[in-house]
């Protein structure tokens, strides 16, 4: 029987999968291809979620677009037709904005899920077909404020600098805003085993999470508060006597302003910031600093927020004031959430960046990435919008007028998305290249079917900067194109007729050249490499170049070569409750579905674990609310309501409710989320806002809110 090694198509685990032909008498629609286990893969060693084990549902025709769409202009109705006239359209879009408003008018708008060789044309498309600026992609929303983080205190940015396998092996781990037991299940059992040999597991977190329970040690932080409670356990560190001097001399720069800026941080302070209290701070500082290896890992529960790049910086001075970080088995490292969202920002798809992870305004990474392409330097165009920037000016004189989207769901996954959804309906053209009808493409005036992970071969990057290969295992369906076929055909007809094969090995032997020399240096990694090794970990200059999967074991990435701690200090999130919104809302995920939920949504079986959006409440709050398990709630910011039904839970804090962002309409988390942005990543505050909270008003009444 016929079977492919290949991955996951979900999060930045990129677990190992083996596909086989579905067994005769397969039901007609249904997939071809069924899962097994693939053990040789060391990050998962055959284990998958219940995301990964049902993947291939969406293959299925049922749930997908299997034709291309174009928009009646007498009807409003999205209608099939041909590939040749759903693409004429795309590029007239395109071309008559940008010939009437200028090639700024025009933008493109990717994803974390794309593969490697996607995120690279798509750029490269931006930047010499389009020659626009306004490129960027829903990685903004992940990633942006842990990039930014590490590029300034190591000067590279990998998610993890060292293999998922060395977690196993390290002396505590401080768990910051993760929770990995339900977001990337397969990775819990890296922290099983660390505790199994003694080591010890900090989770901080404001809800008690299924990681949470299995921690050594706790911490709740009221949302908003993580940057505080990073700067008093380095408070701790310092007045205990526990720093290692040693390093932070022969291996770091900055470290009295950290200490000055710390020190005004004191525990008791922390406290009636955070809520936790002094004496879980000094048991954690005193795990932390006494094991003889130790990492903090963060995610989204600690980056998401209008200071999210300071409050990273803070867990980082906390590992280079212990000096837990260069070394084998510690460091900092952030767990990444969506499948490619590592490799999608180091090759081109950010609004200031080019491969390689080059910078956008160096002149030489100009020169040399234009010399691969085939350009003058001077016609590449400088850093654009970031990715909620991009999408709050949409359809304004200063924003563009033309969008492309390929493989993001804004409607949903943007924060402020009722006036994100505006904005794309008030363009004059929006396209549309997905694998399903999401709730953005039901805006669009051309939706193109794109092929999926198992029908097409590419690579990504997982979150320990690891390249991997996934490989197609069976054509699409008639009707249905890969988003590289599309760039070229697009390409061509605006003039580009070279330059963008739709051979996945031929683009990335192209990226490989533009990335060499580059921080994220590709340059000798080949798919014939990734098959053999089980994939290459970067920066891996030849061919001869065993790749690197622990960095900064000699020097940190920086010019001296010394790490950068960071004077950061504590402040207010850019929205506190007040009387008339009393409450945090917080956000996350659930593990039966992923990101904006539009191919999890379509999958029965994670839908009936998973059914719909709910709102976790306390049972004290629930008491003052006068709500029941399962009634209907209201939740009300300055920027919109969502209703969700009540799930009490003794799990959260009493001043603080708590919603999955993975479903469209009334239930949308997002409706009422903050965009404040972090002022250097630009990553938008989804993790916290203040809101109201009460039962959902029959018709024309109205309800008491919770204080």
């Amino acid at each position: 029987m016929t079977t492919t090694d290949t991955h996951c198509p979900y999060c930045a685990l990129q677990c190992g999968m083996r596909l086989r032909r579905a067994r005769p008498g397969t039901p007609a629609g249904a997939p071809s291809v069924e899962v097994d286990e693939r053990p040789g893969f060391p990050v998962n060693e055959g284990a998958l979620c219940g995301k990964g084990r049902t993947a291939p549902a969406v293959l299925a025709r049922a749930a997908r677009l299997t034709a291309p769409l174009v928009r009646d202009p007498r009807s409003g109705e999205l209608c099939e037709t041909s590939w040749e006239r759903a693409l004429d359209r795309v590029a007239a879009g395109l071309r008559e904005s940008a010939d009437r408003h200028g090639r700024e008018a025009v933008g493109v708008f990717g994803g974390g899920g794309l593969t490697n060789e996607k995120a690279y044309l798509l750029g490269k498309f931006a930047r010499v077909v389009l020659r626009t600026p306004n490129i960027d992609y829903n990685g903004r929303f992940c990633m942006a404020s842990a990039a930014a983080a590490h590029r300034a205190a190591f000067g590279v940015d990998r998610g993890l600098p060292f293999p998922l396998e060395d977690v196993a092996t390290t002396g505590c781990v401080i768990l910051v805003g993760a929770n990995p037991a339900e977001t990337m299940p397969p990775a819990l059992r890296y922290f099983t085993r660390m505790r199994a040999v003694g080591g010890r597991l900090i989770v901080v977190d404001p809800r008690r999470t299924r990681t949470a329970e299995h921690a050594d040690l706790h911490l709740r932080p009221a949302p908003g508060t993580d940057l505080a409670l990073a700067l008093g356990l380095l408070h701790l560190v310092i007045a205990d006597g526990r720093l290692d001097e040693e390093f932070i001399a022969a291996r770091t720069t900055g470290f009295e302003q950290a200490r000055a800026a710390a020190m005004a941080h004191w525990p008791e302070r922390v406290e009636q910031i955070t809520g936790v209290p002094v004496p879980a701070m000094r048991e954690a500082a005193r795990l932390f600093a006494a094991a003889p290896t130790g990492m903090v890992l963060t995610a989204r529960g600690a980056e998401q927020h209008s200071k999210g790049t300071d409050t990273v910086r803070a867990w980082i001075n906390l590992c280079l004031a212990t000096g837990k970080a260069g070394r084998p088995g510690s460091g900092y490292g952030a767990l990444t959430g969506q499948g490619n969202g590592q490799g999608g920002r180091e090759h081109g798809q950010k609004a200031d960046q080019l491969p390689g992870y080059r910078s956008l305004t160096d002149p030489a990474a100009r020169a040399h990435v234009a010399r691969v392409w085939g350009v003058d330097p001077a016609d590449l165009p400088g850093p654009g919008a970031s990715a909620y920037e991009l999408l709050d000016r949409a359809g304004t004189a200063a924003g563009v007028r033309a969008l492309l989207v390929m493989g993001s769901n804004p409607v949903v996954s943007a924060p402020h998305a009722a006036h994100v959804t505006e904005r794309l309906t008030a363009l004059d053209f929006l396209a549309v290249s997905d694998v399903v009808l999401s709730e953005t493409a039901e805006l669009a005036d051309v939706v193109l079917p794109a092929a999926q992970w198992a029908e097409e071969t590419g690579t990504t990057t997982n979150l320990e900067g690891r390249v991997i290969l996934r490989q197609a295992a069976l054509p699409p369906p008639d009707g249905v194109r890969t988003d590289l076929t599309v760039l070229r055909e697009l390409a061509a007809r605006l003039g580009h007729g070279q330059g963008f094969p739709d051979d996945p090995e031929e683009v990335f032997d192209e990226l490989r050249r533009a990335s060499a020399g580059g921080p994220a240096d590709y340059a000798g990694i080949t798919y014939a490499r990734v098959r053999a090794e089980n994939g290459v970990f970067w920066p891996c200059p030849g061919t001869t170049h065993p790749g690197t999967p622990r960095l900064f074991l000699d020097r940190f990435a920086t010019a001296d070569g010394r790490a950068r701690f960071a004077a950061v200090t504590h402040r207010p999130a850019a929205e506190e409750p007040d009387a008339d919104y009393p409450l945090h809302l917080t956000t996350g995920r659930v593990t039966a579905q992923y990101q904006s939920g539009a191919q999890t949504r379509r999958v029965p079986e994670l839908n009936a674990a998973a059914p719909g959006p709910f709102v976790e409440v306390h049972p004290r709050l629930a008491e003052r609310l006068g709500v029941t398990e399962g009634e209907l709630l209201s939740v009300t910011s300055r920027r919109g309501r969502s209703l969700a039904p009540a799930r009490i839970t003794g799990t959260i804090r009493p001043d603080t409710v708590f919603m999955p962002f993975h479903w469209a309409g009334p239930g949308r988390a997002n409706t009422v989320t903050n965009p404040a942005l972090d002022p250097e990543s630009k990553m938008p505050e989804f993790k916290v806002c203040a809101v109201r909270v009460e039962k959902a008003a029959p018709a024309g009444r109205e309800r008491s809110a919770a204080s």
